[in-house]
């Protein structure tokens, strides 16, 4: 079915049994965000706050909780959207196929946006930002967010829709320094098209017009995430996922989406900017307060009886995790066909996203080689690090798998075939003084930090460790060392200081393990941490403390390490130290008050009542 508007997304859901109503007035400052967080851990349903206190308007989330449920959104239209992806990467297959190929075709006619007639927007009514559902997440939080906003801009040079951009960028409501119902914060970060149309703008001279949509039909939201080619409009994708043309109208020189909940819409002036955050984001800390654009409200609009979408992000798996994973469903090997010879890749949730990407590609250079070795590799690694927001990735590990065995969703699986093949001396490959997330503040300064490849082929050249070695019982300075996966071992330190006590630290532990290389071929990798036993529980935390709190040009180290012809390596274990550091963002940590608060809507089990 094509949904009108998010409230027919959710009386579907509850006629389902997938939504679930709370009744009960609950407060915007961090319950709600409590409640939400609970809910999607235990795997439960979507929620429709219908008193929110201090606002008259009803609020709902986690409606894209599971794969699951989102697929069921979009069950009638995914598959026609998936053979419309494929075809546009093999159109011949419609030549071929046209018959089966029909419904797809049929489905494109959604692609065009659609002008309302009307001349004004008589389904809202025009009130102010502190009319909204003003909700704080995490108790450091600067104020209150929209976290699933549709954020519109056009491009100077080529006005219109079509050529318009629709990117979910955080908004920032109140707090700070921001004027209430005047101002509010825009939080973008690297490769997004919302820049381009902003530079240009700033070239000119002139304001850079903004459309901030929340709500309205799913597709919508989830276009806002899609990661398209450049020049192809978010709005032609959320009429196609939708089945359902995308609508609007100009107002007052701004488009305005007609089918949303809510709309504000603003200037951002060059060189206009405003300390925004902090805000507790999805690699599980903190993102800090830096200064963002700031955008001058012109007008807040709601439709009748609307309803404010939001989301909550933290340390993943969260809502935004199935985002990913709809997306992926979508787009199938629509980056592999774009990048030759990539035949799979992942960006790992657990870690962040960003901060770890697993690749298998093909070595097809040198066949008639004798021995095998990364090459082909190296050309893929480079093509994904400079591919759309591939680029972000600080832990790249990629390799070739001859047999077509290996897949990078089986993380352990993945990572113990790369520990068994990699060779330290010759398979790291560092890139320094270089650009990382906005988000990751492991690295030098916003946007600044380092990334490493680990490039593996060949032949398994060791069998992993399984137990902890006993020299591992006697180092001095490093305790509890536990086995995070085979080959991988934690140790725990004392807290990192600065980076020239940790020179020293790694230097003590190169010392005492420099004379037992051979004890250690089958621990390729070591992790030092503030707590090895934490780190050890899971995989998930094993990932999330490996790879969210490290630089690699400053926090990789080897024992017996070299540097020859700019090329670093190294004869023993490769060592990572993933301490927090003192210019990291501090951890999310619920509230336990509103926690307690927050118990009487739950069942012993943990689950809501009622449900």
């Amino acid at each position: 079915m094509a949904y009108q508007s998010l409230e027919d997304c959710l009386t579907d859901l509850e006629d389902n049994g997938q939504l679930v109503r709370i009744k009960e007035e609950v407060d915007p400052f961090l319950q709600m965000a409590a409640i939400h967080l609970r809910v999607h851990e235990a795997g439960g349903p979507a929620l429709l706050f219908e008193k929110v206190k201090g606002c008259k308007y009803r609020a709902a989330s986690n409606i894209f909780g599971t794969l699951e449920r989102s697929k069921f959104i979009f069950r009638n239209t995914l598959d026609n959207v998936a053979k419309l992806i494929d075809l546009k990467s093999d159109p011949i297959a419609a030549i071929k196929s046209p018959v089966a190929n029909l419904g797809a075709g049929l489905a494109a006619l959604n692609a065009l946006p659609l002008k309302n007639p009307l001349n004004k927007p008589i389904l809202f009514e025009e009130i102010k930002i502190d009319d909204l559902p003003l909700i704080q997440h995490w108790p450091m939080d600067g104020g209150a967010f929209v976290t699933l906003p549709q954020v519109y801009t056009e491009d100077s040079d080529k006005p219109g829709i079509i050529n318009a951009n629709l990117g979910m960028y955080r908004i920032q409501l109140s707090g700070n320094d921001y004027v209430m119902n005047q101002e509010i914060g825009l939080h973008y970060q690297l490769h997004r098209g919302i820049g381009v149309h902003q530079s240009k703008a700033n070239n000119l001279g002139k304001p850079l017009r903004v459309s901030i949509f929340i709500g309205g039909p799913p597709s919508h939201s989830v276009a806002a995430v899609m990661p398209l080619p450049e020049g192809i409009s978010e709005m032609t994708f959320a009429g196609l996922l939708g089945g359902r043309r995308f609508r609007y109208i100009y107002q007052d020189g701004f488009c305005l989406s007609t089918d949303a909940d809510f709309v504000i819409t603003g200037e951002v002036f060059p060189n206009e900017n405003k300390p925004e955050g902090p805000f507790g984001d999805h690699l599980g800390y903190y993102s800090l307060k830096h200064n963002f654009p700031l955008m001058r409200v012109h007008k807040v609009y709601a439709r009748k009886n609307a309803i404010w979408s939001f989301t909550v992000v933290g340390r993943p798996p969260q809502e935004d995790t199935s985002f990913g994973q709809l997306i992926h469903e979508i787009t199938g090997k629509a980056i592999q066909d774009e990048i030759p010879g990539l035949r799979e890749v992942h960006a790992v949730d657990a870690a962040g996203v960003h901060p770890l990407l697993l690749a298998i590609g093909s070595e097809r250079y040198t066949p008639y080689a004798q021995a095998k070795q990364p090459a082909e590799i190296l050309t893929i690694a480079n093509h994904i690090l400079g591919t759309g927001q591939l680029s972000l990735a600080k832990f790249l590990f990629i390799t070739a798998d001859d047999l077509n065995i290996l897949t990078c969703q089986d993380i352990p699986g993945y990572l113990q075939y790369i520990m068994e093949r990699i060779e330290l001396q010759r398979d790291v490959h560092f890139y320094t003084n270089t650009t990382i997330d906005t988000l990751d503040y492991s690295g030098t300064g916003i946007n600044s930090g380092s990334k490493v490849v680990f490039a593996a082929y060949g032949e398994k050249i060791r069998e992993l460790a399984t137990s902890v070695p006993v020299l591992f019982n006697t180092l001095e300075m490093f305790k509890i060392p536990t086995m995070a996966i085979p080959g991988v071992i934690i140790l725990q330190a004392s807290a990192f200081t600065t980076y020239g006590n940790a020179h020293a630290e790694m230097a003590k532990l190169n010392e005492l393990l420099h004379d037992a290389i051979p004890d250690l071929q089958g621990i390729p990798f070591i992790i030092i941490t503030d707590d090895s036993t934490f780190a050890a529980q899971s995989l998930n935390n094993f990932l999330w403390v490996s790879f969210t709190r490290c630089n690699p040009s400053h926090d990789i180290y080897g024992i017996a390490s070299f540097t020859e012809n700019k090329h670093w390596g190294c004869k023993g274990s490769l060592v990572i130290d993933a301490r927090k550091k003192p210019h990291h963002a501090p951890e999310l940590v619920k509230d336990e008050a509103v926690e307690k608060s927050i118990q009487y809507l739950f069942d012993e089990g943990g689950s809501l009542f009622g449900y």
